[in-house]
């Protein structure tokens, strides 16, 4: 598969950037390929288009179905897997949210709900540290409320909250304040 410079900019910028969101380079430049490919392509099509290993290749295609971010997908006459991934960018964040919320932020909050609770039993002694992990837990717990009431909304009601943007300030009257 040929790509225009336009597409290996993309894919380039696509994998600096997986790197400083904690993603491996070559994983997030499979994704961008997948996403951008017109059609589903097979590992060999990615290592050609890639010039990367072929184990480098197969690794990342596992991790992107492990965020459901990548499906297989079989072609006809061809009984290699295909790859495609979520088009729909939407479909695309929600499908990253949801696992990072699961890998980072809920092993967090189980965390910090044990060491406030261990922080009671303490005592006095560590009243400073129960009243810092206590912020923090209630933080996460009040965030990942928020968030899971708004992943329940469907895809046009989240955009449309997002649109609302500044309007939000003058709704809930700091229109005014910085």
């Amino acid at each position: 598969m040929k790509l225009s410079p336009i597409a290996q900019k993309f894919i380039l910028h696509w994998g600096e950037m997986g790197t400083r969101w904690g993603i491996n380079r070559t994983v997030a430049q499979v994704h961008a390929l997948l996403y951008l490919s017109p059609k589903p392509l097979n590992a060999e099509d990615v290592v050609a288009t890639l010039g990367v290993a072929r184990s480098n290749v197969s690794t990342s295609l596992r991790e992107l179905q492990g965020w459901g971010i990548v499906r297989v997908v079989h072609v006809m006459g061809d009984r290699r897997d295909h790859f495609e991934s979520l088009t729909d960018v939407w479909a695309l964040l929600r499908a990253i949210i949801e696992q990072r919320k699961r890998r980072e932020i809920d092993p967090t909050v189980a965390l910090l709900a044990e060491c406030v609770a261990e922080a009671e039993k303490a005592g006095a002694g560590e009243a400073h540290l129960r009243e810092r992990l206590g912020s923090l837990h209630e933080f996460f717990t009040t965030a990942t409320a928020w968030y899971d009431e708004v992943s329940r909304l469907p895809t046009a009601a989240v955009f449309q909250v997002l649109r609302l943007g500044g309007k939000v300030r003058k709704l809930l009257g700091l229109a005014n304040r910085t």
